[in-house]
């Protein structure tokens, strides 16, 4: 876990660098030139590989079913289960083509019926099962929350799976309490950098970060100590 989660960061930022060079952006502007205001532009999957089966192209407009609500998408997440599903590397993965992407933040369009808590216009972070890297997503009311004021949509967007895989893990997992420590392997990823930050709001809480030596500046502040990943941790840490 701790390489896995230590890499993906410098690969999604490799990916999208390549897509960039490879006018992904030119593409999805050619799409957006002739859309249909019953069509939105979505990514798609057509099938497992490389960033070659990745499309923007036109998909039909969703609309909110019973106890649904629909965001307009402002930003998505991308994280390693994204660039794993990309790859076929996930159990039972849905046959392409598929729109990926599993969560995202916006605002409410419209609502379904029975739907409760949410007006149009509402700032919304959401977690959708795939659709997330659309212009348009529905998803269940239960998996969508109000976003704080100060908080922009870019962190909403990757705010929702790294806090909740957090949460749980210190929490209902490892039942964290105060004066307690915490071993953080790739702390400087997305996922370690919220167990660190959650770790702070409890009491006298030692934090031991592991992370490359590159990322050790910017994570310094957030951890009680810190240590190289290709070292023996495990004796410093004693």
């Amino acid at each position: 876990m701790a390489n896995v989660t230590t890499d993906s960061a410098d690969i999604a930022e490799e990916e999208t660098d390549h897509m960039i060079e490879n006018n992904f952006v030119v593409e999805a502007e050619n799409v957006a030139s002739s859309i249909d205001p019953k069509e939105m532009r979505a990514v798609i999957l057509a099938g497992f590989g490389g960033l070659n089966k990745l499309r923007v192209t036109k998909k039909t407009m969703p609309e909110p079913q019973h106890g649904e609500v629909k965001i307009r998408v402002k930003a998505c997440g991308l994280n390693f289960v994204d660039l794993m599903v990309r790859q076929g590397n996930i159990d039972s993965p849905p046959k392409p083509p598929l729109i990926p992407g599993f969560e995202c933040s916006g605002i409410v369009e419209s609502i379904g019926e029975n739907t409760h808590g949410f007006e149009i216009g509402d700032r919304v972070m959401a977690f959708v099962c795939y659709n997330a890297w659309a212009e348009v997503v529905c998803t269940p009311v239960d998996y969508v929350y109000k976003m704080p004021d100060k908080m922009s949509f870019q962190e909403a967007a990757a705010f929702s799976l790294n806090y909740v895989a957090a949460y749980m893990m210190l929490f209902e997992v490892a039942n964290l309490r105060e004066g307690m420590s915490v071993l953080v392997h790739s702390a400087g990823g997305s996922v370690g950098q919220a167990v660190a930050q959650l770790c702070s709001s409890v009491p006298n809480v030692t934090v031991f970060g592991i992370a490359s030596c590159s990322k050790h500046v910017a994570i310094r502040d957030s951890v009680t100590h810190i240590f190289d990943r290709n070292a023996d941790y495990v004796q410093e840490v004693k």
